[in-house]
């Protein structure tokens, strides 16, 4: 029954682009039931499923649905342990949660509420109060989303800033740890681009930042790679599940795109054109490390770039 669903969901996504229907997450341990809010959702959204806690939790950090629709009672992880280790990590903190539940006792709602959750459905299932819950709380998310990115947007570039980098580097650390997978940072500076502003002037430097904003954004192959401004003319790619060699190649396609745009430079001491410095640093699968300690290592690689000729890359693992 559960591969009936998948199939399901797979030929109703072909007829529909990803982008065009928000993401919802179906966790039960009985299929049945997964089964009953399938035919009641999936006209109007996507829908993913999980049969237990752990699966719920791989796949929120995968996917990012827009709402989970959370069983309380599951035998591994329950509905509660699964709402509190979403609210803890800043990955996914921001899911919605409604629970999905036969139990109707206060207590169980008030700790539900207490662990973050939005929202209480109770078995059976009625199938207009799901669709009206499910649809309130979207609506909902859709609005907090708009205001969180603006909150983590850089105004000049579009892209995130500091902030935003702040927060995440420290997730995705804590994740690629607990997961033992690697993450990667590249850091990127704009070479004389003091120069560049005291000739051209502060108009055109800021077209420039746009430009290369852009073409980090472009250069980019994943939804959970992300692009920050760091600081000035400085920027940082955050790459989860990225090794060292991944890493790398990217460092050199971006110094590659950059220098292709031909944004003319003047005052630079190695091109006619603006370039850019790279540091790389990996946290490679099996080493444990610190946010702070994979910033400070791509950083000294960037300082290496610089010293040793600018318009050029470095970089290093972390070591145990």
């Amino acid at each position: 029954m559960a591969s009936n669903i998948i199939q399901a969901a797979t030929s109703h996504d072909a007829l529909f682009p990803v982008q065009s229907r928000p993401r919802l997450l179906v966790v039960d341990d009985q299929p049945a039931n997964i089964q009953v809010l399938y035919q009641i959702l999936s006209s109007d959204y996507q829908v993913f499923m999980a049969t237990s806690g752990a699966q719920a939790l791989a796949l929120c950090a995968a996917r990012q649905p827009d709402l989970v629709l959370l069983d309380l009672i599951m035998p591994d992880i329950d509905g509660y342990q699964v709402c509190q280790k979403l609210k803890e990590d800043a990955a996914t903190r921001d899911i919605p949660v409604i629970f999905i539940t036969a139990q109707t006792d206060e207590s169980a709602e008030e700790m539900g509420f207490d662990l973050g959750a939005v929202d209480f459905i109770s078995k059976p299932i009625n199938p207009r109060i799901v669709k009206a819950r499910v649809r309130t709380h979207l609506m909902l998310k859709a609005q907090s989303d708009l205001l969180r990115s603006w909150a983590y947007l850089d105004g000049l570039t579009g892209v995130h800033n500091r902030r935003f980098f702040d927060e995440r580097v420290n997730s995705e650390m804590g994740r690629a740890i607990r997961n033992q997978t690697p993450l990667s940072l590249v850091m990127l500076d704009v070479d004389f681009f003091k120069r560049f502003n005291d000739h051209y002037g502060h108009q055109a430097g800021d077209d420039c930042l746009r430009r290369v904003a852009s073409t980090l954004k472009n250069s980019l192959m994943r939804a959970g790679d992300h692009v920050a401004r760091y600081g000035g003319e400085e920027f940082v790619c955050l790459l989860p599940d990225t090794d060292f060699a991944g890493a790398m190649r990217l460092a050199e396609a971006i110094r590659h795109e950059i220098n292709g745009l031909q944004i003319e430079h003047a005052e630079s001491s190695v091109a006619p054109y603006v370039t850019v410095s790279l540091g790389v640093g990996c946290k490679p699968a099996h080493i444990h490390g610190s946010a702070m300690s994979l910033i400070s290592l791509a950083d000294t690689q960037l300082y290496k770039a610089k010293e040793h000729g600018r318009h050029r890359y470095y970089g290093a693992e972390l070591e145990s």
